[in-house]
């Protein structure tokens, strides 16, 4: 399993499966027929209480990632989570999109891991 992680403001590139919106909101300044989102699965994003904590604060980030993980092990995030898993065995490779400007402490990036760590 491959799993990419993209900014939204990048471009869409052939090898990068089908990309998928992590984010709550849509990105600030994205039309959304100039980017190719095969899904957008809000249920994935965290809070907007959590995110407003978090502020992409790398000292947070070990918090950020157990209250997170949290969230999305609640029944809100289990439809979204499901079409991920789904998404995962039917596709060598995916790629999550986010909107951050912190491509290191985002939510994409600690969602990646969880699923690596095989923790979701």
């Amino acid at each position: 399993m491959d799993i990419l992680l993209k900014r939204a403001y990048d471009s869409a590139d052939s090898s990068d499966g089908p990309r998928i919106l992590v984010d709550r909101i849509w990105p600030r300044g994205v039309a959304k027929e100039d980017v190719d989102i095969a899904h957008w699965l809000k249920g994935l994003a965290p809070s907007t209480e959590l995110r407003k904590w978090f502020g992409h604060d790398p000292d947070k980030w070990p918090e950020f990632c157990e209250r997170y993980l949290k969230e999305l092990k609640s029944d809100l995030a289990a439809e979204d989570l499901n079409t991920l898993r789904r998404l995962l065995d039917e596709h060598k490779r995916i790629t999550l999109v986010f909107a951050a400007k912190d491509t290191e402490y985002n939510n994409a990036m600690a969602l990646r891991n969880f699923v690596l760590n095989e923790q979701l």
